[in-house]
């Protein structure tokens, strides 16, 4: 219809530049009489491009999940990708089934939530299997996957020198966490400004935790047990800090008067908390687009200005931090 070859027709509309104007406008017209689309699926076979990512998170049920999803998936509508969700729900079978989107070339590449190289695809960066990939808010440790996420060591500093600077000295720090990368880090934070304060650490203060509201809970409840009380808790993220709230609460203390409570990263309902949160806000939706960001720069075969990306949180006050009770 449009009188010109096959080979025209796909640079006209692929690559409209490089052909005639008065070429394009036949082959626009025949698009329109005949309501020709592309076959997305035959594109992705003869290019081996999908223009698909893959995102493993253990959780989507995660407060810190979504918007940084959703900021992955505006950067990816921006340059042309989708992208595809797993949740491994922490399943190491449930990670190899997703990788088969890899393999038949239905994901280019993969953005991880998980803190691990994917099960099924090899425990060394260097194995020519691996995709181009990033990690988000949690790094890959022993490896050289790109990484975006928060400064975890400055914010966790940052929030204990303001209990500091409300006169506490009796700081605990729940949620201890060695094998855990961001857990190791902010409490290096807490430690780091405990000592710039030049208040020693009592280990007594330093409680295990899984980052869950349950931990919290129970390691307030653990406080009372070892009857040496903090008269602040920084907790390593919001959800234990609402665990230790539900404690306290139990309790009948009146907070923030007789303890104040530190989170870290703002999720959604850290302000509708009685006392209202005060905590780190993570930029999550800058995360996703710098995530995304990083990885297409990869698979456009570039390199990156660096492999690590580390943006600042930001101090949120609100109702949960006073100073501590006299006497």
């Amino acid at each position: 219809m449009a009188g010109v070859s096959i080979a025209t027709v796909s640079r006209a509309i692929n690559e409209p530049t490089k052909v005639a104007d008065a070429t394009r406008r036949r082959v626009a017209d025949a698009v329109a009489r005949t309501g020709y689309t592309t076959n997305a699926m035959a594109r992705s076979l003869r290019m081996r491009r999908s223009n698909m990512i893959l995102i493993l998170a253990p959780d989507v049920g995660d407060p810190n999940f979504s918007n940084i999803l959703v900021g992955l998936e505006t950067e990816a509508s921006k340059r042309g990708y989708g992208v595809l969700i797993g949740n491994t729900q922490n399943d190491p079978s449930r990670e190899t089934d997703y990788l088969r989107f890899i393999s038949s070339n239905q994901a280019d590449g993969l953005i991880l939530f998980t803190g691990h190289l994917p099960y099924g695809l090899g425990q060394s960066p260097d194995e020519a299997r691996l995709p181009p990939m990033v990690a988000v808010n949690e790094p890959v440790i022993g490896s050289d996957v790109p990484f975006v996420g928060v400064d975890n060591f400055e914010g966790a500093r940052i929030a204990t020198e303001h209990l500091v600077s409300q006169g506490h000295r009796r700081i605990a720090f729940v949620g201890r966490a060695p094998n855990r990368e961001i857990a190791r880090l902010r409490e290096g934070g807490y430690r780091a400004a405990l000592a710039g304060a030049g208040i020693a650490v009592d280990p007594r203060l330093v409680i295990d935790g899984e980052g869950t509201t349950e931990s919290g809970r129970a390691a307030a409840e653990l406080m009372f047990v070892r009857d040496s009380l903090p008269t602040a808790f920084f907790c390593v993220n919001d959800a234990s800090a609402m665990g230790v709230m539900i404690a306290l609460n139990a309790r009948r203390y009146d907070l923030p008067r007789q303890f104040s409570i530190m989170g870290f990263d703002d999720i959604s309902f850290a302000s509708f908390l009685t006392p209202s949160l005060t905590t780190m806000k993570q930029p999550r939706h800058r995360m996703g687009e710098a995530a995304m960001e990083l990885l297409l720069t990869l698979l456009a075969g570039e390199q990156p200005k660096s492999r690590e990306v580390l943006l600042r949180s930001e101090l949120i006050v609100r109702n949960s931090v006073s100073r501590p009770e006299r006497g």
